[in-house]
């Protein structure tokens, strides 16, 4: 699993934010269209793309793009 891969798939579930505003570093519960809604979309996609279960706890803790990836790939390993 590749950063880039998994911000392409990130930036799938948001309508107005696009992959050229997203980077390892962007803080995405301050994003403009960031919602509960988008947090269930993005679980969703990290359970359906990489077979990983995240909960909403996780997804809390996750401030950047960077840390939730981690997070996935912590439970991929």
């Amino acid at each position: 699993m590749e950063i880039n891969e998994f911000i392409n798939n990130f930036a799938d579930q948001f309508d107005d934010t696009t992959v050229d505003d997203l980077s390892p570093e962007t803080v995405f519960h301050e994003l403009d269209d960031y919602s509960s809604i988008v947090a269930l979309s993005i679980i969703a996609m990290i359970d359906e793309e990489y077979g990983v279960a995240l909960t909403g706890n996780e997804m809390k803790a996750a401030v950047t793009i960077q840390d939730l990836f981690n997070t996935v790939q912590a439970k991929i390993a």
